[in-house]
Order: C-alpha cells, then sequence, then structure tokens
C-alpha cells in the first residue's frame, strides 16, 4: 500500500460532524504574539551567541596551519543539528497534540511550554543514551572518527536519517527518529564490513547491543498501547468525573484540575523526550568534535588535578584486579593496543587480552602521571591518548556484559570504579552543546509542529480526543520515556505516544482509523530496512568522495 499525501489524509478524515476539530484548525491557524515572538528570538540569540562563543573559545587552543577542519567541523555541526531540527519536526510535536485538541493551552502557547521543557530536559540529561548509541558503531571507525572512515560514517547516517525523517513528515506520519537513527548506525556497519578487507577481520555491528536497544523500541510502542488502555480503565473506575470521559464542546477549556492534570502530562512528556532523544544528537556532536579538533575535545579538560591523582591511584587497583585473572605463562604483547582491539571488535577473549588490558590500564596510568594534567597532554597525542581510553572502557563493558574471565565481586567493584574515571575523563558533554541541540529542537518544532498535531489528534481515533484519554496516553509516554532515560535505552516518543493514543481508543470503544494505523505500521516497519539502505549506500559514497 502506498502511503497517502498529507493532502490525501487530510481528506479522509472524518467529517466536522464526527471529529469536531474545526476549531483547532482555526486556533492553530494563528500566528503566535508579538511577545512571544520577541522573547522567542531572544532566548534564540542568547542561546547562538553563547553556543557560538563557547565553540570560539574551545577551538582557539587549535593550532592547524590549513583552515579544512573547521571548515568540515561546521558542516558537520549545521548536519548534526539538522538531524535534531528535523527530530523536532515528529517527537515534540507528539508532546502537544493533547493539550492543543483538549483546548487546556492554545497551540502557540503549547509549542512554546513544550520547547521550554524540552531545553530543560535536554540541560540535565545524563549522557547515557549518547554514548550508548555510540557504542553501537564500528570501532575502528570510532578510533579513526578523525579520518575519511570515520567523517563518511558520520555525514552518512546523519544525512540517511534526515532524509526518510523528513519524508515521513512531509506525509504527516509520526515515525520514530530513534527508529531511525539506529537503522543508519546498522546500515553503516554493514557497509563498513562490506568494504573492508577481509583480512581485517573488521567489525560491522555489535549486535548484541543493538539487540538491546532494537527490543526497547519493539516493545515501547506495545506498552504504550496496552498501558494507556489499562490506565484509561483504571480511571474510569477510580475517577468517575463525567467531564473527563466527554469530548470537548467547542472552544472551551476543560475544568480547572484537569487542564492542570494535561499541562503536567504535556510538561513530563516534553522534559522526558528531552532529556531522551536530544541525546542522540549529542553523542554524535562529540564524535564531530573529536575527529576535527581532538585538542580541544578528545579529552575532558575539566578533570582537576587531585582527580586525576585519584585516577592513577584507582589505576593501580584495577590492574592488580586483572592480575588474578590473568594467565602467568602468557606473555604480554609488545602491542598490548591490537590485543585489546581485536578483543573489542571481535568480543572474543583469548589468553593473551587480558595481560594486554593490564598493560594498557597500567601504562594510561604513568602518562597521567607525566602529563599531571589531562589539558597538559601534548596536542599530537591527544587522539591516541582518548583511543586507549575508549579502548579500556569498552573491554571493561564487555568484561562485565559477559562475565568471561568470571571476575569476583569485590574485583568487579574495583574495574568498575576504574572504569567510572575513565569515561569522567572521555564521556562528557559541554554545556554549549546541550543548548544547541535544544536549540535546534526548539527550532523544529516552531516549524513543522502541525503536521504530527493533526495526524495524533484526529486521524488515530474515529471520536474526538477525550480529556482522559489525553492524560492516559501521556501519562504512559513520560514514564515509558522517564524510565528508558534511567536505564540508558534509547526509546521513540512518537511510537510511545501516537501508540497510546490508539490503546485509549481501543479501550474507549471509540473505534481506530484503519487507514491512518496501516500508514503507521507501515512507515514503523519500512523505517528500519530503509535507513538501513540508506546510510550504507551513502557510507559507500561518501567513502569515494572521502
Amino acid at each position: 500500500m502506498a502511503l497517502s499525501s498529507a493532502e490525501g489524509i487530510v481528506s479522509a478524515s472524518p467529517s466536522t460532524s464526527e471529529h469536531p476539530a474545526g476549531s483547532v484548525h482555526s486556533k492553530m491557524s494563528k500566528s503566535p504574539s508579538r511577545g512571544a515572538t520577541i522573547g522567542f528570538a531572544a532566548v534564540l540569540t542568547l542561546g547562538l551567541v553563547y553556543a557560538g562563543s563557547q565553540l570560539i573559545s574551545d577551538v582557539s587552543v587549535v593550532r592547524s596551519a590549513s583552515i579544512f577542519p573547521f571548515v568540515l567541523l561546521g558542516i558537520a555541526l549545521l548536519i548534526a543539528l539538522g538531524f535534531e531540527f528535523v527530530n523536532g519536526f515528529h517527537d515534540t510535536a507528539n508532546a502537544v497534540a493533547t493539550v492543543i485538541y483538549t483546548h487546556s493551552l492554545e497551540p502557540q502557547v503549547a509549542v512554546l511550554w513544550s520547547g521550554c521543557w524540552n531545553f530543560i530536559g535536554v540541560l540535565v540529561s545524563t549522557g547515557t543514551v549518547a554514548f550508548g548509541i555510540i557504542s553501537l558503531l564500528p570501532v575502528e571507525l570510532i578510533l579513526q572518527v578523525g579520518g575519511g572512515a570515520g567523517f563518511a560514517m558520520v555525514f552518512a547516517l546523519l544525512v540517511a536519517a534526515i532524509i526518510w525523517n523528513l519524508g515521513t513528515w512531509w506525509f504527516g506520519l509520526p515515525s520514530s527518529s530513534s527508529h531511525t537513527l539506529i537503522g543508519s548506525i546498522i546500515g553503516v556497519g554493514l557497509a563498513n564490513q562490506y568494504l573492508a578487507p577481509a583480512a581485517t577481520g573488521t567489525s560491522g555491528v555489535d549486535w548484541s547491543q543493538a539487540g538491546n536497544i532494537g527490543k526497547s523500541l519493539l516493545i515501547s510502542p506495545i506498552v504504550g498501547f496496552v498501558c494507556a488502555a489499562g490506565l484509561l480503565l483504571l480511571m474510569k473506575v477510580v475517577l468517575p468525573s463525567k467531564h473527563l470521559y466527554e469530548a470537548p464542546v467547542g472552544t472551551t477549556p476543560p475544568p480547572f484540575w484537569i487542564r492542570c492534570l494535561l499541562v503536567l502530562t504535556c510538561t513530563g512528556v516534553s522534559f522526558a523526550h528531552g532529556s531522551n532523544d536530544g541525546q542522540k544528537g549529542m553523542g554524535l556532536i562529540m564524535l564531530i568534535l573529536v575527529g576535527t579538533v581532538p585538542t580541544a575535545y578528545a579529552l575532558n579538560r575539566a578533570v582537576s588535578p587531585a582527580e586525576v591523582q585519584d585516577f592513577i591511584a584507582v589505576s593501580a587497583q584495577a590492574a592488580d584486579s586483572l592480575g588474578h585473572y590473568a594467565d602467568a605463562s602468557v606473555v604480554a604483547s609488545a602491542e598490548p593496543r591490537t590485543e585489546v582491539t581485536d578483543y573489542v571488535r571481535t568480543r572474543t577473549l583469548v589468553p593473551a587480552t587480558v595481560p594486554a588490558l593490564r598493560s594498557m590500564i597500567t601504562d594510561i596510568a604513568k602518562d597521567l602521571a607525566r602529563y599531571k594534567e589531562l589539558r597538559l597532554v601534548p596536542a599530537e597525542k591527544t587522539r591516541n591518548f582518548r583511543n586507549d581510553l575508549y579502548l579500556v572502557s569498552e573491554a571493561l563493558r564487555l568484561v562485565h556484559k559477559t562475565g568471561n574471565p568470571a571476575v569476583s565481586a569485590s574485583d568487579t567493584e574495583v574495574l568498575k570504579n576504574y572504569k567510572r574515571h575513565v569515561d569522567d575523563a572521555t564521556k562528557f558533554i559541554p554545556l554549549w552543546v546541550k543548548i544547541a541541540v535544544a536549540i535546534a529542537l526548539g527550532l523544529g518544532t516552531m516549524v513543522g509542529w502541525k503536521r504530527i498535531v493533526v495526524t495524533v489528534g484526529e486521524k488515530i481515533g474515529k471520536d474526538h480526543l477525550t480529556y482522559a484519554q489525553g492524560a492516559a496516553a501521556e501519562i504512559t509516554a513520560m514514564v515509558t520515556i522517564g524510565a528508558a532515560d534511567g536505564f540508558g535505552l534509547p526509546v521513540s516518543t512518537t511510537h510511545v505516544l501516537s501508540s497510546g493514543v490508539a490503546g485509549t481508543m481501543a479501550a474507549n470503544k471509540s473505534g481506530l482509523q484503519m487507514s491512518t494505523m496501516r500508514n503507521l505500521l507501515m512507515a514503523w516497519v519500512l523505517t528500519l530496512p530503509v535507513s538501513v539502505l540508506l546510510s550504507g549506500g551513502l557510507f559507500c559514497l561518501f567513502s569515494k568522495l572521502f
């Protein structure tokens, strides 16, 4: 079945008598007030000035005879922020659909309010999701992120994600930016495996990690449907107020307490979306920064000398703990980095792995003792030093994950403590990056919110969205996304919320518009294979260009 055009979907919607949405369309067609426009422009300007000034200050320490790295940095940042901009078309719009269609907030106020809480969510995010996404990428491309293959990887997966997101937005279909990005990463991994010489044994995709993230993306729509439906039925038992289960009359706002509930759930979804989805672009931006200007961003220059001394002490403890599991008959390799890289790439532990890992930890500690501070690591050694830290962190992650070797509880705590110190040195996100991502999300919402709002508000169910249905769907989305953020798993705001609305329609026996549901299902099914093919093809093309 071919996807309908945006106009086709609109014409297929129920009549005004069945679906009294004319008043909502009238509100959405209004322009924002002059005060709101000026306020938004002021915040946007301040954010851009701050982000730009911080970027200039950071890269001022970089000494380069060529302007090319800075040009490449600018292009890559624009593409990465473009991905977040298009992400705003889709996911942020989902958060405001229920408050708009229940007349709890004026559309322009709802969009600005959602944007503010997305901004806050991005600022307080931990970065766990961001670096979980990066761990899916082929290890050799991450280690070579400053080279041609590394840039081909970043550009391919971002451009592929943007193309698919724009296409589904044009048809008014709530498609998952998370789903798209994961598919793009898999496509790059497969293409990298195809292009690499067989002798290198290069890795393609970390299928175990991809499987965990894939499960979260596949299960989240089911969770949204079932939990939202169950919550609506529970509300009917414990909250028998008939106003909750009636469609809005005209443009009259709901009773005060219902309105507060709906605004609260919109706030929660917006905050959770910012804290989860905003991180996906952050991780890729950090890869870009490390690849183009490693002197400024490869290592966390904010780590204090006292923390470095603690790192050195913890390194000695970690090396001693690993010594309990090293085969004494195995001679340590002269190239421990090669051994550890092979382990991270193949995920196969060999007798030489543990001695090599222990040797790398010892060497890193010696270098730290000589440099005193991370900001004093020589520019020419910064990238390799970061790569060593990355390899050690990934190797320890695999040891903990596989249980091979079987490390005792006490040694596990020592190694986890050491890994935390390593991650503090490399897995950081500057404040200006968070602000830039938040601005890109907000701008995307302001530009493209209407198409997705109309689909969620009108075209999933046959009846108008009631107050209780909006609250149940958004509470489910808020809790699900917040929980996923805590576990470091990317989930789709779009999938959870749109399936939640469908669940409430089913529970309320309102009926579902099957043409829209088929389109949503088709977009959901096609997202992964299309993004895999797009990114894989673009990676092959960009590999030739770079």
